[in-house]
């Protein structure tokens, strides 16, 4: 389609004003981090890494970031798992209930994080304060994990559908059982696939700050919630920036690493 030079014009200028209204909040916390003042204010009167040093050594920050970190891993590891045999029992079987199957598994994304928080606390609180499990990391990553499966869910799934099922049947007619079958020949069809939804649900549960709040004990504080909690208090507004500019590079980096899988996949695929 041919674009007339003042449409390709408007067309330019709006996707540069999404991009700057998405990215220049993002560059100023940046700026904010290597600022000599305490308060934000622009222009920076110079910079300085002071702060980085600071929230370096801030114990409340590095405890809040393994505890993210932690989070973070334990959540991806069960979406690994439940995100792959669901993703397998719907692309390759046929079975009764099979799209209302798809359909409550990826439903959790869709819905608010202040829906999906209240709900799981009120159902730890029902289930398992009877049993002498309270809030903490462990409901953290179990809170975490109900919207991480759909990422990885999605993923492999994607990639099943684009793959031919006649592979493990070949496998199969060659003498091999199921598990060689699953480790010789669909693994690592699907392994990229595995490797960028996992990305994805790592840096998703990474920087999740409403469902945490739901889920977390008194003593337990992941970087957002420590983010959150400390935003307010004008002494420590500088290593809040430092730690925010920190979660955001953090997150980006399996994002992009994911993308790039993603990508290369796809143009693998149509070779």
């Amino acid at each position: 389609m041919q674009l007339s030079r003042s449409a390709r014009i408007a067309v330019r200028a709006a996707a540069g004003l999404g991009f700057a209204v998405i990215y220049v909040p993002l560059l100023l916390v940046l700026v904010n981090s290597l600022s000599p003042d305490r308060s934000a204010s622009w222009p920076p009167p110079g910079l300085t890494t002071r702060w980085w040093s600071a929230a370096w050594h801030s114990s409340g920050a590095r405890e809040a970031l393994w505890t993210s970190v932690r989070a973070g891993l334990g959540a991806t590891a069960i979406a690994l798992v439940l995100g792959t045999l669901i993703a397998f029992a719907v692309a390759r079987y046929r079975f009764f209930g099979r799209d209302a199957l798809s359909f409550v598994v990826v439903l959790p994304i869709a819905l608010p994080g202040i829906v999906t928080g209240i709900a799981l606390n009120s159902a730890f609180s029902t289930v398992l304060e009877p049993l002498g499990v309270g809030l903490g990391l462990f409901t953290v990553v179990v809170g975490h994990a109900t919207f991480c499966v759909v990422i990885v869910f999605n993923n492999v799934v994607a990639r099943l559908r684009r793959t031919s099922g006649s592979y493990e049947e070949a496998a199969a007619d060659l003498g091999a059982d199921t598990f060689r079958a699953f480790v010789d020949v669909t693994f690592p069809l699907v392994r990229s696939a595995l490797l960028a939804g996992g990305l994805l649900a790592f840096a998703l549960s990474f920087d999740e700050i409403v469902v945490t709040t739901f889920t977390a004990g008194p003593g337990v504080q992941t970087l957002p919630l420590w983010i959150f909690d400390n935003m307010t208090r004008p002494q420590q507004a500088p290593v809040v920036n430092v730690v925010a500019a920190v979660l955001v590079l953090l997150s980006v980096v399996p994002i992009y690493v994911a993308q790039r899988l993603s990508a290369d996949t796809a143009t693998a695929s149509r070779v």
